[in-house]
């Protein structure tokens, strides 16, 4: 039963799928008050906690403590209901890199009763506006170094009454940034409930067309208090690092929610690349770690040549497959195990994975707790240990899809089937098997194939094309393209190259084809459908 909502705009409510159609939740042991709002118990409540003083967020050269990111967050808070007519319930897009400012608007605009879309800073206009039209967002929080895209949706948006800058860097000299800096540092923090929607995290599926899962307040502290209290054991001491977007709920859980929980620290780095993680972590004596395989093993050549990376306590990997050699070589430089882990942003964060004192190669582990996962048939009927079939899981947290949308397809018999093939053991381990549909993974990002294709086809030169992933040493998977060109083009280097930069320029830069092949046609069936596990073969 739904709590009474604080939301005086009712839209995510009223577009969550109906109760009957939701996964059973599995709540014994995760209590709440029905009052509840997540962004003021990791701020203001860790003040009266006695972490005032602790380090909360270290980021483009400057640490804020935990009593300064209370203030802050509060000034800001103070600035979207005065000064912006926010709302309880609106929904508000932000769009920045990974920085401090970015955790502050998100913490601000969820004290405030906001709904938050996070987004990707390499989304382009087109990419936005499917979030806004979809989750009829009002209003647009955007680092003034991103702001070209941003406006440019604005302009096609009738429900986007409201864009305002803020300054992604240590100099806070934007618009919002000046209007805050009038503001009290005390805040009226929204009483929202349990249940209601603090998040919309979107993700593409199979098919490109972006889909928004709706999580509450609850679900926000849920994955701290399950997988980061259980499995990682997160003491104030730690210092977080990694590379995941906080626009995915991977990366806000892991380098946001998790630290923020339990009075540690989290850095923050707009370009994680392999270095800059490293640089991080010999500075900061960085304890915990959550980035993909293909950066664990450049750290592992960096480690050969010196560098320092024996403070990490925890290597947690997650978003793309983590090879038994990756986890074999990590055990035997750090004398630690690399902790592989799968979620899906319909479950928010983490739902499998191994331990510390419980971990093999090649094995994704156990149910967090409070979670079930069980491998079925193709007829829903549990499988026998050792067969591949369809990962199911359910507990605390599950889909529940905005409007509803394809709800049925994910949630079957009260249990979230993941999209995943899985095996498990005699041992009641859980072994990745395969994708079940087209999402490419490369180096932690779900690439939609259709997407691709899509932007390929707008290019003249295109006359057809299909998108598959191959195997890649370094990023595990790329993108490759086979393409048919129109009869009065050419194949050659120079038109690849200018293919792979109109994708760039169409959509997020990382989605284009890395590998383009040019063929005279593309393998279909009498229908006419194309044939893209014929091109795998290949």
């Amino acid at each position: 039963m739904l709590q009474n909502s604080a939301h005086t705009d009712t839209f995510s409510r009223d577009n969550l799928p109906p109760v009957d159609q939701w996964p059973d939740l599995l709540l014994d042991g995760f209590e709440y008050p029905e009052q509840l709002n997540a962004a003021y118990e990791l701020t203001d409540a860790m003040v009266a906690k006695g972490f005032g003083d602790h380090t909360a967020l270290i980021g483009n050269g400057r640490r804020r403590t935990y009593k300064e990111l209370t203030d802050w967050t509060n000034r800001l808070a103070n600035t979207l209901v005065d000064d912006l007519g926010l709302k309880p319930g609106n929904r508000v897009l932000i769009r920045s890199a990974n920085n401090p400012a970015m955790v502050a608007c998100w913490l601000a605009a969820t004290k405030a009763g906001a709904v938050v879309v996070n987004t990707m800073p390499m989304l382009r206009a087109v990419e936005l506006q499917k979030y806004v039209e979809k989750a009829e967002i009002t209003h647009a929080l955007c680092d003034t170094r991103l702001m070209d895209e941003m406006t440019a949706c604005a302009k096609s948006c009738d429900t986007l009454t409201t864009v305002v800058g803020f300054d992604g860097t240590a100099n806070h000299d934007a618009e919002l940034d000046r209007l805050a800096l009038e503001k009290p540092v005390t805040f009226d923090t929204v009483q929202t409930s349990q249940d209601d929607v603090a998040l919309i995290g979107f993700t593409s599926g199979s098919t490109g067309a972006p889909k928004g899962t709706m999580h509450f307040h609850r679900d926000l502290l849920i994955i701290a208090d399950g997988y980061a209290r259980e499995v990682l054991d997160v003491q104030p001491d730690d210092v977080f690092v990694g590379s995941p977007p906080l626009a995915f709920t991977f990366g806000l859980g892991g380098l946001a929610i998790f630290p923020l929980r339990f009075g540690a620290t989290a850095t923050l780095l707009e370009n994680a690349s392999p270095p800059n993680m490293i640089e991080i972590i010999e500075k900061y004596q960085a304890t915990v770690c959550f980035t993909a395989p293909t950066a664990y093993r450049a750290m592992m050549r960096a480690m050969e040549e010196g560098a320092d990376l024996s403070s990490l306590r925890a290597a947690v990997s997650a978003g793309e497959t983590l090879p038994g050699p990756v986890y074999d070589e990590w055990m035997q430089k750090t004398g630690k195990p690399m902790l592989d882990g799968i979620g899906a942003t319909e479950m928010l964060h983490i739902f499998l994975t191994n331990r510390f004192a419980d971990h093999r190669p090649g094995c994704t582990g156990k149910p967090v707790r409070g979670y079930e996962a069980k491998v079925v048939d193709e007829t829903g009927q549990e499988a026998k240990p050792g067969e591949i079939g369809r990962l199911a899981v359910r507990g605390p947290t599950g889909c529940r899809y905005l409007r509803g949308e394809r709800q049925g397809e994910y949630v079957q018999g009260g249990w979230n089937i993941s999209g995943d093939a899985f095996v498990r053991d005699e041992d009641g381990y859980f072994h990745f098997a395969a994708r079940n549909d087209d999402i490419i993974v490369s180096s932690g990002y779900n690439i939609a194939g259709p997407e691709v294709e899509a932007a390929l086809l707008a290019h003249d030169a295109v006359a057809e094309c299909a998108v598959i992933g191959i195997p890649d040493e370094a990023r595990g998977t790329i993108v490759q393209a086979h393409v048919v060109l129109g009869a009065s083009e050419t194949p050659s280097e120079a038109m690849a190259k200018q293919l792979q930069d109109h994708v760039k320029a169409t959509i997020a830069p990382f989605k284009y084809p890395r590998s383009v092949v040019f063929a005279k046609e593309l393998p279909k069936t009498e229908s006419g459908k194309i044939q893209r596990f014929k091109l795998r073969e290949v």
